[in-house]
Formats: C-alpha cells, sequence, structure tokens
C-alpha cells in the first residue's frame, strides 16, 4: 500500500454524475441502434436521388430523340432557316395527358422560328457543340420541365446562323415513377428495421446471459465465502474482470486471515497482564501491612502502565494497517525537524537513564512527502526501542542524512540483536530471549508497517562502532532535500 495525495472524485456526464448506474445493455443497444437510424434518412435522401436518375434516364433519351427529330424539320426557304412538320407538333413528338410538352426553334440571336415563348432562352457555351443534345432543368409557368436543346447549322446553308432546337417537358412521369421505385425500396425497410431491433434485443439478451449467471452466483455467495470463480466459465470479454475479482477476493481473504491473526495475538497478550492485574489487586485486597500494601499498589501501577502501552502499540498498528488512502494525507514535511521533535520528547526518559541522546542531521533541512503522525510514531519505536534496550551511561544516536535518497539512522550501544533474530523481530509478538526489557513485541512490526507505506525500507545491522544496533530507514529517491550539502553536526540533547 503506497501514500499518496488524495484526489477529487470525478463524476461522469453519464452514470454516476446523474445518479444512475450504466447500463451495458442499453450501452450496447445505444451504439448499434443510434448510428442505424441516423442512417435511415440518409439512405432515403440517397434511394430518392438515385431513383430520380434512374427514372430520368428513359425519359431524357425520348426527349432527346424528340430534339433530334424536331431537328431534321428544320430546312432553308429563301436563304431562310424555317421550320416545316408534316403533322401538328405534338403528335409527332407523343405527348400525353400525364405531361404538358413544349417546343422552341430559334436563331442564335434568339428570334422564334417557331413554337413556344415560354421555354427560356438556352445558355449558349463557349464552344458550341453542333448537333449534339444537351439537357438542363427549367421552370415554366411556375412548373418543373426538363430541356433538351441541340445547336445545329441548318442543312444547306452553312453560312447561316445556327439555329437552336429546344424540346421541353414537365416532370409529371418523372416524379411519379421515381416515387414509385422509393417506396419499393422503403417499404421493406419499415417492417425491416423494427424487425432488426427486435433481433439486436434478443441477441443482447441473449449475449449477457453468462453475465446475469455470473451475477446471481455471486449474489447466492455466503458471506464468508471468498473462494474465486472459475475464469473458464465466464465469456472471455469478462475473463479479465474475473481474474482482477480473484485477485480482489485473495488479498481480501489475506486481510481478514490476518485481521483473525492480530485479534486472536492482542486477546493472548492482553489476557497476561490482565491476569496479573487481577491477581495483584486480590492480593492487595488481602493485605493489612501498610508497607506490603504500598509494595502491592506499585506493582498494579507498573502492571496498569505495561497494559497500557501495550494497548497503545496495538492501536497504533492497527493504525497503521488501516486504509492509508482515506484516512492519512500526505503532504510534504521537514524529516529532521520531527526527529528532534520527538528527541526532546524522549530526552528525559533517557536523562533518568543515564543515557546519551543525541540528533545528527544535515543543519540544512530534510525535505519528504508523508504522513506527519504516522511517521513520527515510526520515529518514535525506534528510539524508543534504543533507550530499552541500552543499558545506564550508553548513547543512542538519532542520524538524518542523504545518500542518494533520504536515509533516517537510529544507533545505540544496547545489548544487540543476534544476526537470527533480525528479522524475525519485525513479527508481531516476537521478542527475543534475554534481552533484560520488558516489551510488548509490536515496536518494530510498526516500524516495518509504516515504512512499507511510505515506499521505504528498513533493516537492522551492528552497529559499526562496536556494541549495539543500527536502525536504518531508507525512504524513496523521489524524495527531496532543501540542500544537497550535508552537514554532520552531532549534540547531545539537554
Amino acid at each position: 500500500m503506497r501514500p499518496r495525495r488524495r484526489k477529487p472524485e470525478k463524476s461522469s456526464a453519464r452514470g454516476r454524475g446523474s445518479g444512475q448506474p450504466n447500463s451495458l445493455f442499453g450501452e450496447i443497444l445505444d451504439w448499434m441502434l443510434a448510428p442505424l437510424l441516423f442512417l435511415w434518412p440518409i439512405s432515403i435522401i440517397v434511394t430518392h436521388n438515385v431513383a430520380d436518375n434512374i427514372a430520368s434516364q428513359p425519359y431524357d433519351r425520348a426527349l432527346a430523340d424528340g430534339t433530334r427529330t424536331l431537328a431534321r424539320f428544320v430546312a432553308v426557304d429563301n436563304g431562310h432557316p424555317v421550320v416545316n412538320f408534316p403533322a401538328p407538333p405534338r403528335a409527332l413528338f407523343r405527348a400525353d395527358q400525364d405531361d404538358v410538352l413544349y417546343y422552341q426553334v430559334t436563331n442564335e440571336y434568339g428570334e422564334m422560328l417557331s413554337g413556344d415563348v415560354d421555354i427560356p432562352p438556352a445558355p449558349r457555351p463557349p464552344t458550341p457543340i453542333i448537333d449534339e443534345v444537351l439537357f438542363r432543368d427549367e421552370v415554366i409557368q411556375g412548373e418543373e420541365v426538363r430541356v433538351a436543346y441541340q445547336f445545329l447549322y441548318p442543312p444547306g446553308g452553312r453560312g447561316l446562323p445556327m439555329v437552336v432546337v429546344q424540346l421541353a417537358e414537365t416532370r409529371n412521369k418523372r416524379t411519379d415513377l421515381a416515387s414509385r421505385v422509393v417506396t419499393g425500396v422503403l417499404l421493406p425497410q419499415f417492417a425491416i428495421i423494427p424487425l432488426a431491433v427486435i433481433l439486436v434485443w434478443v441477441g443482447l439478451s441473449r449475449g449477457i446471459a453468462p453475465l446475469n449467471r455470473l451475477q446471481s452466483l455471486i449474489r447466492l455467495r455466503r458471506p464468508t465465502d471468498l473462494s474465486p470463480v472459475e475464469p473458464a466459465t465466464v465469456p472471455e470479454e469478462v475473463r479479465p474482470l474475473i481474474v482482477a475479482y480473484n485477485g480482489m477476493m485473495a488479498r481480501l481473504e489475506e486481510n481478514l486471515q490476518a485481521q483473525q491473526r492480530f485479534i486472536a495475538d492482542a486477546a493472548h497478550q492482553m489476557r497476561t497482564p490482565l491476569t496479573g492485574l487481577k491477581m495483584q489487586t486480590d492480593l492487595a485486597l488481602q493485605e493489612t501491612d501498610p508497607e506490603q500494601l504500598r509494595r502491592s499498589l506499585a506493582q498494579i501501577a507498573d502492571s496498569t502502565e505495561r497494559a497500557a502501552h501495550l494497548i497503545n502499540q496495538l492501536l497504533s498498528l492497527a493504525r497503521a494497517e488501516a486504509s492509508f488512502e482515506k484516512l492519512y494525507v500526505v503532504e510534504p514535511l521537514d524529516l529532521e525537524a520531527v526527529v528532534r521533535e520527538v528527541a526532546q520528547d524522549l530526552f528525559p526518559r533517557a536523562l533518568a537513564k543515564g543515557i546519551d541522546l543525541g540528533v545528527e542531521d544535515t543543519g540544512k533541512g530534510m525535505q519528504i512527502e508523508g504522513n506527519p503522525v504516522l511517521l513520527r510514531e515510526m520515529i518514535k519505536n525506534l528510539m524508543d526501542n534504543a533507550i530499552k534496550y541500552t543499558p545506564g551511561g550508553g548513547s543512542v544516536t538519532a542520524r538524518i542524512r542523504h545518500a542518494g535518497a533520504p536515509i533516517f539512522e537510529v544507533e545505540d550501544s544496547g545489548v544487540g540483536i543476534p544476526e537470527a533474530d533480525r528479522e524475525r523481530v519485525f513479527e508481531r509478538f516476537y521478542r527475543v530471549l534475554g534481552s533484560g526489557a520488558d516489551g510488548s513485541g509490536l515496536g518494530l512490526p510498526i516500524v516495518r508497517e509504516i515504512a512499507e507505506l511510505h515506499r521505504a525500507t528498513v533493516s537492522l545491522s551492528p552497529n559499526p562502532a562496536g556494541r549495539g544496533t543500527l536502525a536504518q530507514v531508507v525512504f524513496p529517491r523521489s524524495h527531496r532535500q532543501f540542500s544537497p550539502v550535508v552537514q554532520r553536526d552531532f549534540y547531545p540533547l539537554g
């Protein structure tokens, strides 16, 4: 577990932000149907345009044939172009009752030779293509028409002006044919789309059925059942989630087992001082000699102090093992200042034992990031242990230095710790035999727990100066120092 700064929780626009949980079924359904409903109107427009083009092609060919027929009736009479119809024009062009047909023949200057004046003049291209039929859309008397027109020279009159032949037809038949094509294409879609929605709904329901079964399986478990879910029984897409879930259950079971062991050990450790208190109290109640009674009360006071110390150690360990991210805030602090404060608090006790207690630091400050409450507890336990196991006349030195990373050390001239026990002393309630001092066996486990929360490492080694122990805590390299210059000053407190 690593210390980190508390981050503000962000709520998404959907789900947590609106107070409603996300639905996987709804999300998939939305992403499948939304594009379909978006593309459907576009498909209608595209289908209508395609149908209009398809419907226009045969009628354009017929209109082009009519324009060529009209061009054949152009002749030259007395040096002037004229139009000679062998029959009524509308009969020649096969006009019908569905559409209105217009025709017009003019010279290139717009002078009318024959036909309807309602047709707008044909746009003349920069280089007219003789005898090729061109098309355009126009409006005549408020009605849309399709116009076919052709530029030509009168037969045998090459020196005469060009003639423009135009044939226009309203678009009723074209629109009717395009509507029938669109209707024939879109009508099945009105039945297909609801059917597709139903099939998608059924498919998704069947697709997430394994998730529903998994939900029922987990919901039916007993509260004490932390066994893993077999990943092979779930869909492949959910397998990473189940693997993570199994890992979380394994960690939870390990934590519960550790708590159970902790409670059992704590109950066992508390039973001993409480039993002693009860026995001493019973003896004191039976005493009639005032001096013996005073001695019994002194023993009760000592036992009470040891029991209180044990309870405080248990509470410190419980705090260190709590959810660090939720209970504690990481902040920048000066490690040297914290060490000096703890040393000042412990100085009376060291003075009472005749121990020379000193602090050796850089004098410039050592900036790290951590929780001041937990770091103070860790430093206090290390220095308290050193004072406790150092005989009178000895020395205890708390040292802060920088060697690539911030380092905190406690060096004492006490009884020392055998090499075989240097790792075991970090186990709860473990005490080295023959140490000659009372203890709960929780001080160093608390130190290691707090060090690990701060991504630091703690180790014990023999005192390089001779007798005693050197306890060392190395913090991660990311911690910063106020000044890269390291100065060592040793001074006794008091």
